[in-house]
């Protein structure tokens, strides 16, 4: 691995962000974590603290422009593990929730990770050939299945189309070397993990996807132990 490769991750929360940020730093990362509660300083872990705002795509880029200027290099890696959803205010009627909230959680959900997947082709442009370049999504079933919960909508919508992006990216830049992963951890049976989902499973299976081992699809279920595992 280069000396100085580097692992941005948006959305640090105390759960997947913090076992990611600590799993690869301890393969050597240098490592920026972004979050709504970040500050501009370097944390007790020696980790870049970013302060974002994923509801504004547009202060995506100067996220990116801080780790170069910390680190002298762009992200290998690039992790987004922000989400957000809004609760309907009628349970009665789905369609409650109001218009600008859904744009806010598409911003989340959607466009900023569109954003930061543009920022990091850019940026892997500038790295040297042999460096793997990889972009995961924190993603979970939704893609897939219709959950008839009030809750997931607006969630929902945003994984669906994340989901779509994420994998015509990566059908398109697969030959250059650059991935694009959606990980959606599951049960053994298939079935989601909703919020059970675990942070040391996700951060052994995204330092794996990192590697590019086992060919793995951009549709990137996996199970607890087992790692990759497909489901029909």
């Amino acid at each position: 691995m280069a000396a100085h490769q580097v692992a941005l991750i948006l959305g640090a929360g105390p759960r997947v962000g913090a076992a990611v940020a600590a799993k690869f730093a301890s393969n050597g990362f240098k490592v920026a974590v972004a979050s709504r509660s970040g500050n501009g300083t370097k944390s007790a872990q020696g980790f870049l603290s970013l302060k974002a705002d994923f509801t504004k795509p547009e202060s995506i880029p100067a996220l990116f422009d801080a780790v170069k200027t910390e680190f002298h290099t762009s992200p290998s890696v690039v992790i987004y593990n922000a989400a957000a959803f809004t609760n309907p205010p009628d349970q009665d009627s789905v369609l409650s929730i109001p218009v600008e909230d859904v744009t806010l959680d598409l911003n989340v959900n959607t466009v900023s990770p569109y954003v930061a997947a543009q920022q990091a082709v850019s940026g892997w442009e500038t790295l040297p050939k042999e460096t793997k370049k990889t972009f995961i999504y924190t993603g979970n079933i939704l893609n897939v299945s219709i959950i008839p919960v009030p809750m997931m909508l607006d969630g929902g919508m945003g994984k669906a189309a994340s989901a779509f992006w994420i994998g015509l990216v990566d059908t398109t830049y697969t030959a250059r070397g650059f991935r694009f992963f959606y990980a959606d951890e599951r049960h053994g049976d298939g079935k989601s993990k909703g919020g059970a989902i675990d942070g040391p499973a996700h951060a052994e299976f995204y330092a794996q996807l990192a590697n590019h081992q086992d060919n793995v699809p951009w549709h990137a279920t996996f199970v607890k132990d087992k790692g990759y595992v497909q489901f029909k």
